[in-house]
């Protein structure tokens, strides 16, 4: 399993696949059991701590699809109430900021923040890349296609894994032409962004493809729809057995992280798994 390295030089490596909590400050993610108010928010985050989570992922702003984007001073202002929150009380939990805007990003790493989650993949904003340069943090660098208003009006692709791998070998290189150091990149799949059932599907069963790149891997399928169409239409607070599903497959093929709403439950299944690795 692959590392990468802190703004501060602190190593971050993998012996195990770890548990990435989602915490939605948004207030219309799709799975609505997942949002926190300010005034819940540290609840949320001693329970995810107590249950195990290696990092928090800290979202201001849905990205499900067909959403409209939220104004670039609202997604400031509440990340940087949360991260201050959280530093407050823990000063070393590894936090990661889930936004495509450099502005909110260096708002977010002066307030704290260690890793920047990027669902454009450096596409979005073209000055992100040289704010992740800036202060030299961590970038995970997401796969998509479209943006969330429209990415999924009927994706397509001619070869799904030729073009993720492509778009990858693109944005890895602008990241290091930015100045971004290799051990500071990070790479996701983006299951369920520019993607239909078939596309998700076949991603995860051959995600060993990334390996390639020797950069550690983040997986994120917790609750999406996808998991909800396999088990016969499902809604999103009924998707938590599936996603465990994913989640030990993840683990059983090495992937570094799982982003998951449900940290005990993921992180419990994910060690007994590892026992017959």
């Amino acid at each position: 399993m692959h590392s990468f390295v802190l703004r501060d030089g602190r190593k971050i490596a993998f012996h195990q696949t770890e548990i990435m909590g989602i915490i939605n400050i948004s207030k219309n993610s799709f799975y609505k059991e997942s949002r926190v108010s300010e005034e819940n928010l540290m609840q949320r985050v001693d329970q995810f701590i107590q249950e195990g989570a290696f990092i928090l992922d800290i979202g201001a702003e849905s990205t499900r699809p067909g959403i409209d984007p939220i104004d670039e001073h609202t997604e400031i202002q509440n990340i940087q109430r949360a991260v201050s929150m959280i530093r407050e009380k823990y000063p070393n939990i590894l936090l990661s900021i889930d936004t495509y805007r450099a502005t909110t990003a260096e708002a977010a790493i002066l307030a704290g923040a260690d890793i920047i989650n990027d669902i454009s993949g450096l596409t979005f904003d073209e000055r992100m890349a040289d704010v992740v340069a800036k202060y030299q943090v961590p970038i995970i660098i997401m796969h998509i296609k479209g943006k969330p208003k429209d990415m999924q009006n009927d994706p397509h692709y001619d070869d799904l894994i030729t073009e993720v791998e492509e778009f990858f070998d693109q944005q890895i290189q602008l990241a290091l032409d930015h100045g971004i150091q290799r051990d500071k990149i990070i790479l996701d799949p983006g299951i369920g962004f520019g993607k239909n059932y078939d596309h998700n599907v076949s991603l995860i069963k051959n995600i060993d493809f990334m390996k390639k790149y020797q950069l550690p891997i983040l997986l994120a399928v917790s609750r999406k729809t996808f998991i909800g169409q396999r088990l016969g239409g499902l809604e999103p607070s009924q998707r938590l057995e599936g996603t465990i599903a994913v989640s030990c497959f993840a683990a059983m093929k090495g992937i570094e992280m799982v982003r998951v709403h449900d940290v005990k439950e993921n992180l419990r299944a994910i060690r007994v798994m590892e026992l017959f690795k």
